[in-house]
């Protein structure tokens, strides 16, 4: 992907790849050396590797579509390039790749030039970071939150 158009997207709304389990919509807010900063309404930041993504698409019709709005006091990761980004991550609680039989949640502990290592419950993993296509540290799922809480409440009043 060409830096310069990368650049000339942020802030607007775009859609990475076109269908499958890696496809994203959300806010660009950050362009690194060879990863991109997606702000998705329920994932969170997805940090998205330029040489696996596909395609871009922005429709401005649609950004009123995203309500979404980034906070005044928003911080987020932000590294010269990819490897950067995990090495920020170490000990932190991550998913990569959003989907499929690839999709991997756990904890990084080590990064090199060659391979992530994740622990995920009893397992050592490592993970080709050729092959990491995304990566995101903080799931928000408003919605099953709400749901949660709610349940809780109605639970606490019984």
């Amino acid at each position: 992907m060409d830096i310069k158009m990368l650049h000339s997207l942020v802030d607007n709304i775009i859609k990475i790849d076109r269908g499958g389990p890696e496809s994203r919509e959300g806010r660009l807010i950050a362009v690194g050396g060879d990863y991109i900063a997606l702000l998705t309404e329920n994932e969170g930041v997805v940090y998205y590797r330029t040489h696996h993504i596909k395609s871009l698409t922005s429709n401005t019709k649609n950004d009123s579509q995203f309500d979404f709005q980034v906070p005044e006091d928003f911080r987020f990761i932000q590294a010269e390039d990819f490897k950067g980004v995990l090495e920020s991550l170490k000990y932190h609680w991550v998913q990569i790749n959003r989907g499929g039989p690839e999709k991997l949640e756990g904890i990084v502990d080590q990064v090199n030039d060659n391979f992530v290592t994740i622990i995920a419950k009893e397992e050592v993993i490592r993970i080709s970071m050729f092959h990491i296509r995304n990566v995101s540290y903080e799931v928000k799922d408003r919605k099953n939150k709400d749901s949660n809480e709610k349940k809780t409440e109605d639970n606490t009043k019984s």
